[in-house]
C-alpha cells in the first residue's frame, strides 16, 4: 500500500457516537450520531452517508477501526460486531482502539491527561496518560490501568497531582466536582476550549472541551497501530468493558 490508507472508523462507545472516513490524517467525511437514537438504527446509514459523500465504496476501504471500550455496553457490541463483519467479508485489517486512549488523544499533548467517560449511575471510566507530539504525530502512553470510579474515588486517585489535563465527556459531566476539588487544593483551574493551548498555559488543572468527532482520533491511533504491525484479524478484536454490565451486576447480587 503506497498511498495513505483509507480508514473507516467507528466510535459507538458514547451516546450518539460518530463515523469517520479519511486517508491518513485527511478527513473525507464525518457523521455524528444522535444521542437519542440507538446506533443499531443509524450506524449503517451513517457509514453509507460517509462513503457517498467521498464518492467511495466499502471495497475502497483499506483499514477498519473502532473504539473497543470502555463505554456503552450496547453501543460497543453494535460497533464491534459491525466492524468485524465488514472486515471479515472484505478481508481487510481490523483494529480496535481503547476508547480512553482516543479521548486522551483528542486533548493534545500533556504530561498527564486523565480521560473520563460516563459509566452510568453518576460514575466514570477513568485512565491517566502521557500524551506527546513529535513531528506532528500525537502519541498516547498509558500511565495506569483503566478503572471504574465514583467521582469521590476519582478525586482520591488523582487529586494529589498538581498539573492535570482532564478530558472527555466524563470531564464535562463532572466539571464542577473537578473545579471544586482544585479550589480546595489551592490548584489553578481552567476550562479550556482548544487542544492547541500550550503546556505552559495548562499548569494547574484544566478541563478540555469534549471533541464529538472521537472517531477521528480512533482512526489516528489505528493508523499508528497499523504502521507498527498491530494484530489485524477480526477475531483478535474484543471489547474492553472494565466493569460488568448492569445485568451481570444484578445477577451477582441475586446470587
Amino acid at each position: 500500500m503506497n498511498h495513505s490508507p483509507l480508514i473507516l472508523s467507528l466510535e459507538t462507545a458514547t451516546l450518539g457516537g460518530s463515523v469517520w472516513l479519511g486517508r491518513g490524517h485527511t478527513e473525507l467525511a464525518f457523521r455524528e450520531g444522535d444521542p437519542g437514537i440507538s446506533q443499531s438504527n443509524t450506524l449503517l446509514r451513517d457509514i453509507d452517508d460517509c462513503l457517498r459523500a467521498a464518492t467511495l465504496s466499502l471495497e475502497n476501504v483499506d483499514i477498519f477501526a473502532c473504539a473497543s471500550g470502555p463505554g456503552s455496553f450496547t453501543g460497543l457490541r453494535i460497533g464491534i460486531a459491525t466492524l468485524k463483519a465488514l472486515a471479515a467479508t472484505l478481508n481487510r485489517p481490523c483494529i480496535g482502539i481503547p476508547t480512553l486512549n482516543a479521548v486522551a488523544h483528542s486533548a493534545g499533548a500533556s504530561p498527564a491527561t486523565v480521560a473520563l467517560l460516563p459509566a452510568g449511575r453518576g460514575e466514570v471510566f477513568a485512565q491517566m496518560f502521557s500524551v506527546s507530539n513529535d513531528s506532528g504525530e500525537t502519541t498516547v502512553s498509558p500511565a495506569d490501568l483503566p478503572a471504574h470510579l465514583s467521582p469521590n474515588k476519582l478525586i482520591e486517585r488523582y487529586g494529589a497531582l498538581q498539573s492535570l489535563c482532564w478530558t472527555g465527556p466524563g470531564a464535562e459531566l463532572h466539571r464542577e466536582k473537578i473545579e471544586s476539588a482544585a479550589n480546595e487544593g489551592g490548584i489553578v483551574f481552567r476550562h479550556v476550549s482548544s487542544n492547541q493551548t500550550s503546556l505552559m498555559e495548562r499548569q494547574g488543572w484544566s478541563v478540555m472541551r469534549n471533541d464529538s468527532n472521537l472517531a477521528r482520533h480512533v482512526a489516528a491511533l489505528a493508523n499508528q497501530a497499523y504502521k507498527q504491525g498491530a494484530p489485524l484479524a477480526p477475531e483478535d478484536l474484543h471489547a474492553l468493558y472494565v466493569r460488568p454490565s448492569d445485568a451481570e451486576l444484578a445477577k451477582q447480587t441475586n446470587d
